[in-house]
């Protein structure tokens, strides 16, 4: 992402959830904010981030933000720190996951099981995009090899994926999910949990 240019005039902000937990991205403390200049014009963007093994790498189209996308409930970065420019969110479609796991975080081994996630968006933008697509893959080696899952929506920017279990000896490393979406706005994310949870 080329943020060197000197014709900055608006500072995006993003704050992230990647797999269960809050991160932040590029920054130490868990909640950060994270701002970076953009130039106005409108452009394409890869972002990536990595944190204890989850590897999320967004596609994204940012364009100027309007009046209404400027959130009354955060400030803007800009004014904070004194940047230049209208600072919104950016389109990013974050992950969230329901895995069905029991008490103790495992699922039983040679079971049909059903994972739901739920595509969402930072609060700020005026009319966040509708994920229109969403597909998983499982690994039970790692993350050396994948298989797609069965996937469904299941209401508004949610989807369920069927997963068939092998026996614990064929998962010792655990299940491991793969998740790529995208949206009606053409922005996409693909998100890789080596080890999601564990088979008993």
């Amino acid at each position: 992402m080329n943020t060197t240019s000197p014709w900055l005039r608006r500072k995006a902000t993003l704050a992230g959830l990647v797999a269960a937990g809050i991160v932040a991205l590029g920054c130490a403390a868990a909640g950060d904010i994270v701002a970076y200049d953009l130039p106005p014009e409108s452009a394409r963007y890869t972002f990536e981030a990595e944190t204890n093994g989850v590897k999320t790498v967004w596609e994204y189209t940012s364009g100027k933000p309007t009046e209404a996308d400027v959130s009354e409930l955060q400030p803007c970065m800009g004014d904070v720190v004194g940047g230049v420019g209208e600072c919104r969110p950016e389109p990013l479609i974050f992950l969230r996951y329901d895995l069905g796991l029991d008490l103790d975080n495992t699922v039983k081994a040679g079971s049909v099981h059903q994972v739901t996630i739920i595509g969402y968006y930072q609060e700020g933008l005026s009319t966040p995009p509708k994920v229109t697509d969403l597909r998983v893959e499982v690994s039970f080696d790692g993350g050396r090899s994948w298989q797609p899952a069965p996937t469904k929506a299941a209401g508004k920017n949610t989807y369920t994926a069927t997963v068939k279990h092998p026996k614990r000896g064929q998962a010792a490393e655990g299940v491991g999910l793969r998740i790529s979406a995208a949206d009606s706005g053409g922005n996409t994310v693909k998100q890789t949990i080596p080890t999601a949870y564990r088979l008993r």
